[in-house]
């Protein structure tokens, strides 16, 4: 949102106004999700876009830059129309429900701090979502990719580097940022056998790591060129900087082409094979759940796509009545 009473400037390059007393409730707003809620700077970012994109919509949809008044005032039929003229616009179904998401957040926050608001937000349902399970590879294919990370460079450090990342994304279910976050100090090397992940919401978690994949990252250790002082990032680029996912993210697409695999092989899909595989090989959701980071067992279930015959399975295997019947 904007520094002053002029607003924002998304992605989409064009400039919101807005009232003076709405510009420093969006600011005070976005400090609470930042400062209490601890949200990654990505979502913050998405939805201070969302509010611009409201904003620029209640502008000419109004005739005059909206104030706090003018949302306490909205009706269903407005955020209709609003979220009407994004689709129009080309959003589809996923943006449009995190843009009510954030509308129903700011609405929350002036319901709690006795700022005039409306329940339009709450009253217009979230647009149906189509489900996208993740595509998770196969232990061989997975297995084929680590297996290969270190081949397509010749500076044995980088090499090393590479292997080190992916060994962690897999064998630890890490998300790419997690694993790149991790400073020196908290490197699982000198037989270190768990690491300590700050995760989505600044929440941390314990998570396990693999003789395997300690020894990948002493290894890296061993041929980084750079001074790695205990509070900097563990990984590094090229020029000795933070190393960005991207690098990653290009690493893993150049592996997928060399090995013949599926676009679908990403960085996150080591992420996904981690969870789904430790599921498939008997392990319960609720440990899944925990070693994930997730808040809710759904997200959980959806992401290691389990369906019915398996939860049936593991209902027969673990309920008494259903073991007592199994053997009468």
């Amino acid at each position: 949102m904007a520094r002053d009473t002029r607003a924002m400037a998304t992605e989409e390059t064009f400039l919101v106004t807005l009232a003076p007393d709405l510009a420093a409730l969006l600011q005070r707003w976005l400090s609470y999700l930042r400062d209490e809620r601890r949200l990654s700077p990505k979502t913050l970012e998405a939805y201070e876009r969302d509010l611009s994109q409201l904003a620029q919509f209640l502008t000419k949809h109004l005739g005059a830059p909206p104030g706090i008044a003018d949302i306490a005032a909205l009706t269903p039929a407005d955020i209709r129309a609003f979220l009407a003229a994004r689709r129009a616009s080309g959003a589809g179904s996923r943006s449009l429900a995190r843009q009510l998401a954030a509308c129903r957040s700011l609405a929350r926050f002036c319901a709690r701090h006795d700022i005039p608001t409306t329940s339009a937000f709450e009253a217009v349902r979230s647009p149906k979502q189509k489900n996208s399970l993740p595509k998770a590879l196969s232990v061989t294919d997975t297995l084929t990719l680590t297996d290969a990370a270190d081949t397509l460079t010749e500076e044995p450090w980088l090499a090393a580097r590479d292997r080190a990342v992916l060994l962690l994304l897999y064998g630890s279910g890490l998300r790419i940022s997690e694993a790149l976050g991790i400073a020196r100090a908290d490197a699982p090397v000198g037989g270190r056998d768990t690491l300590r992940v700050t995760g989505k919401g600044g929440k941390t978690r314990i998570v396990p790591v693999l003789p395997k994949v300690s020894e990948a990252i002493e290894a890296y250790i061993r041929l980084c060129p750079y001074l790695l002082a205990p509070s900097e990032p563990l990984f590094r680029g090229a020029k000795g900087g933070a190393l960005s996912a991207r690098i990653i993210q290009k690493l893993v697409e150049r592996l997928r082409s060399a090995l013949g695999l599926e676009p679908t092989v990403t960085p996150h899909a080591l992420r996904h094979s981690f969870a789904t595989h430790l599921l498939g090989d008997g392990g319960d959701l609720r440990t899944i759940q925990e070693l994930l980071g997730h808040a809710s067992l759904s997200t959980t279930q959806v992401y290691t796509n389990v369906d019915a015959a398996r939860l049936l399975d593991i209902y027969a295997k673990a309920h008494p009545r259903a073991a007592n019947h199994r053997h009468s």
